[in-house]
């Protein structure tokens, strides 16, 4: 029986240690996708942006040069651009894996599935906004404008003579007399 007993005293000092091998890979590539970030710049380099592993927005930079980007055309290249760099996360973690656990580990396998159902595609190259109708008008909107007139311009109209008003002593309590004396 000795031979039994310690044939099972191997065997468990074997998954013994290869569980604390486990625990080790498996605190490694935790480690490893912490350190995980992406920094991403749009096309035009108006846009930078970084994220985590979690694909977590940590950095926003706007260059001088999206100054004069109309705001809708501006957001929409910052989340264009949020979108390549968290489409890049799947990559980097089945990178992290295959360095620390193995691409073979059941684990290992969700994490990418999961990775690759959270963060999106890269996108596509889209197209720029249409430009905005730099026509301000107000009032109702079925209206025609008017239509241009011919000839010189009419003189601006003379203003008005302000009048002063009326000195109306009736709503005066007082009686012309302070009410601190």
């Amino acid at each position: 029986m000795p031979d039994g007993i310690d044939a099972s005293e191997r065997m468990v000092d074997e998954w013994t240690r290869r569980i604390q091998q486990q625990a080790q890979r498996y605190q490694a590539m935790a480690s490893r996708v912490q350190e995980i970030s992406v920094t991403e710049r749009s096309p035009d380099n108006a846009v930078e942006v970084t994220i985590d592993s979690k694909g977590l927005l940590t950095n926003l930079s706007i260059a001088e040069s999206a100054q004069g980007k109309r705001m809708a055309e501006l957001s929409a290249l910052i989340m264009r651009t949020v979108r390549a760099a968290q489409s890049r996360m799947p990559e980097l973690l089945q990178q992290a894996m295959a360095e620390t656990i193995g691409t073979d580990d059941a684990a290992a396998v969700k994490v990418f599935e999961d990775a690759r159902k959270t963060f999106p595609e890269p996108p596509e190259d889209e197209p720029a906004p249409p430009a905005p109708d730099t026509e301000l008008r107000f009032g109702p909107e079925d209206e025609e404008p008017p239509p241009p007139r011919s000839g010189p311009p009419s003189p601006p109209p003379q203003p008005r003579p302000r009048r002063r008003p009326e000195r109306d002593d009736d709503d005066d309590d007082f009686g012309g007399r302070s009410i601190l004396s």
